[in-house]
């Protein structure tokens, strides 16, 4: 198979201690690009090192998932490139079987594993139908053809983390092109585990916030602000009375938690940044 045509691009944050098995995942062959947004030196070293295929860009701040994956894409010289998240895993055909579907289904702009889908797909059984269309997916693993993106660009890059690859696909679905999710594309993903297990709180603390950052914006630039006034009502009540709760009770940690959810409600609507990162301290 000629992987000449695909490069791999993978966006990390502290993920030292997941992107070795999706590395290894990987066929030598095929061009790796790392965006390293935790700056990690060392890490950049052991990886190139160990993978000659590999090529790491330290970029010194956290740019997110957005503005990182775009960078990486903008340094793809490929016909089609694979968004990969540092905690996935190929299978072991996954890399022919996206050739494979780009030679039958010449006209998409994105694949994507069928793992995504739920039971069934039309009523039908999801191995039964060798591929599909869809309206979106999820952005573990998009295979791009490049081409198709010269006039809607990549992604938003006011979405740190969370429904950008949900808002390109909604871009993407508005200019008649089209999006596919093929059966025998296997890929495992462990999912919220990019990073090392460290820092979980932290970096729960911030998907808390840009989760719901992200909601308001998103449906505020597809559907108008007073939609989306009413789609963040029922989050913003339940994380203040929660918010209000675990402080009564003492329980710290949980208070963070809803608190960082009224915190990126409230900063999306007053129409700000997504400003908020992790607060990282290396030892």
């Amino acid at each position: 198979m000629d992987f000449d045509k695909i490069t791999v691009v993978i966006n990390t944050f502290h993920s030292e201690d997941k992107i070795i098995q999706c590395l290894d995942s990987i066929h030598s062959n095929v061009r790796v690009i790392v965006i390293e947004n935790s700056d990690n030196i060392n890490f950049k070293k052991k990886i190139e090192k160990k993978y000659s295929n590999v090529q790491c860009f330290l970029t010194g701040e956290n740019l997110g998932y957005a503005k990182g994956n775009n960078l990486g894409l903008s340094k793809v010289k490929t016909k089609f490139s694979l968004i990969l998240n540092p905690d996935a895993k190929l299978g072991q055909e996954a890399l022919n079987n996206f050739l494979i579907s780009a030679e039958k289904i010449k006209d998409f702009t994105i694949i994507g594993p069928a793992k995504q889908i739920e039971d069934s797909i039309d009523d039908k059984p999801v191995s039964e139908k060798e591929f599909f269309q869809v309206d979106s997916l999820k952005g573990f693993a998009m295979f791009l053809n490049m081409d198709e993106f010269k006039d809607i660009g990549f992604f938003d890059e006011n979405f740190f983390i969370y429904l950008e690859e949900k808002d390109l696909c909604k871009r993407i679905k508005k200019r008649n092109k089209k999006i596919f999710l093929v059966a025998n594309i296997k890929i495992d993903h462990i999912g919220g585990s990019s990073h090392n297990q460290s820092i979980d709180y932290e970096m729960e603390l911030s998907r808390n916030w840009h989760w719901m950052w992200s909601k308001f914006y998103f449906n505020k630039k597809h559907y108008g602000y007073f939609y989306s006034v009413f789609a963040i009502s029922g989050n913003f009540i339940s994380a203040f009375f929660k918010t209000i709760f675990y402080m009564i009770i003492f329980n710290k940690k949980k208070r963070k938690i809803y608190f960082q959810r009224l915190s990126g409600m409230v900063n999306s609507v007053m129409g700000k940044k997504s400003w908020y990162r992790p607060k990282i301290i290396i030892n």
